[in-house]
C-alpha cells in the first residue's frame, strides 16, 4: 500500500542528506514537537525519547511522548522495510497500516489513527512530511487531516542522540 504523494516525493530525489528510514530509526532520537489547530494556535507541546532496533528488515520503534501538561504516552512502532524500498507500520494506536517511502532527503509516511479530545475520539489521517537535514536533525510536518481537510498540524524537530 503506498500512499498518493509518490509525484510530490520524486520533487526531492536528488536532494542531499539522503533520508534513509531504517538507520536514521535506529539507535536514540530526541523529538521536540508541538500541534497547531487549523488558526495556528499551538494546542499542545510535548517532547520525546524514541529507541529504534532492527533486526534485518524488520524494526521496532519506541516512542515515550512527555506531554507539557504532564500526561505521558508510550506508542511502539513494529516497522518492515519491503523489498521495495517501500516501508509499512503498525502500533497499537493506528488503525490499519501506515506507508511511506524516502526520496532523496525526504520521507513520506500516512496513517489513520483515532485522537481523543475533549472527550470525543476523532478518526483523523496523518500525513508526515520529513526531511533530513545535516548533523543528525529530521524536520517532520504533519497534517492531520478529517474528510481531507486539514483540522491540525504538527511540527516535530528529531535529532539523532548516538
Amino acid at each position: 500500500m503506498l500512499n498518493s504523494c509518490g509525484n510530490k516525493l520524486d520533487v526531492y530525489k536528488n536532494t542531499e542528506p539522503k533520508a534513509d528510514i531504517k538507520e536514521y530509526f535506529s539507535g536514540n532520537i530526541k523529538a521536540w514537537g508541538l500541534v497547531q489547530k487549523r488558526g495556528g494556535e499551538v494546542t499542545t507541546r510535548f517532547d520525546v525519547d524514541m529507541v529504534g532496533k532492527w533486526d534485518g528488515n524488520t524494526g521496532t520503534l519506541t516512542e515515550d511522548f512527555h506531554y507539557y501538561d504532564g500526561k505521558t504516552q508510550q506508542r511502539i512502532w513494529k516497522l518492515t522495510k519491503n523489498e521495495n524500498g517501500t516501508y509499512t507500520g503498525t502500533a497499537g494506536d493506528i488503525i490499519g497500516e501506515a506507508s511511506g517511502r524516502a526520496e532523496g532527503s525526504a520521507v513520506n509516511w500516512s496513517y489513520i489513527m483515532d485522537i481523543p479530545v475533549d472527550g470525543k475520539t476523532y478518526r483523523v489521517k496523518l500525513d508526515d512530511w520529513m526531511w533530513l537535514m545535516n548533523d543528525g536533525i529530521l524536520i517532520n510536518r504533519s497534517y492531520i487531516k478529517k474528510f481531507g481537510i486539514v483540522v491540525a498540524e504538527l511540527t516535530l524537530f528529531m535529532q539523532k542522540q548516538d
